[in-house]
């Protein structure tokens, strides 16, 4: 019985195999690399930013809501980073005969340095991101602020802090968990922004929250996806 033999073209695929191997190890390392990064998955991620911003002042104390500087949030996948313009409706610096354009709230503050500069060259300040999903990870700010998923339930109380942090691991658990059992995430629509909103009844009864938000649920028809297309696309 003769021996068999493969072919000769055979030889040129090992190193491909090879190569092919390498690209896969270097791919899954990037990947385990990012979906692990503290920006990722670490509770109490709270980078330096350029201008010490306090939600706790702003959104808190002043009722300032979200959506005036995340303009965005309730119309498009991204909640926006306010432009220094925004800024500066409040904080314009003043000009050479000392009036400024706005309103002049702390005008001479050294903090709002790198706004009055950010307004004068034209050029974005450069603001750390804080909340960051892999780059293969789809989520939709609108589609969850428009059903009555509050900012609380992914980036917890802002209202409350005067460095923002994460706050949640934003792992695929987490948000799966949130898929599977929505009902106290759900509050109504004009309560979303409203930070510090609690159910009624919730101070007696642990399950209001839940109870409310399953007949909204079922009101609006809001049946979340768990399906792996639904962030994966």
């Amino acid at each position: 019985m003769d021996r068999f033999l493969f072919p000769r073209w055979v030889n040129r695929l090992v190193p491909l195999a090879g190569a092919g191997f390498v690209a896969f190890a270097i791919y899954g390392g990037v990947v385990f690399v990012f979906a692990t990064a503290p920006e990722t998955i670490s509770i109490g991620h709270a980078p330096v930013q350029p201008v010490p911003f306090s939600h706790r002042i702003h959104a808190g104390q002043l009722k300032m809501d979200c959506r005036y500087c995340h303009n965005t949030v309730d119309k498009a996948a991204q909640a926006a980073v306010p432009p220094t313009a925004t800024c500066g409706n409040c904080h314009s610096p003043a000009g050479g005969d000392g009036t400024t354009k706005y309103a002049a709230v702390l005008t001479n503050s050294p903090n709002l340095e790198p706004v009055h500069q950010s307004i004068a060259s034209g050029e974005s300040i450069d603001w750390q991101r804080v909340h960051d999903l892999p780059d293969f990870v789809y989520f939709d700010h609108s589609a969850h602020v428009t059903r009555g998923v509050s900012c609380v339930s992914c980036h917890g109380r802002i209202d409350t802090m005067d460095v923002v942090k994460q706050e949640k691991t934003l792992s695929m658990a987490f948000c799966l968990d949130c898929h599977r059992n929505p009902d106290s995430h759900i509050r109504p629509l004009d309560e979303v922004t409203n930070l510090a909103w609690e159910a009624p009844g919730s101070s007696d009864d642990q399950n209001a929250a839940a109870l409310l938000g399953a007949e909204i649920r079922k009101a609006n028809g809001i049946n979340p996806s768990t399906n792996c297309s639904t962030c994966h696309r």
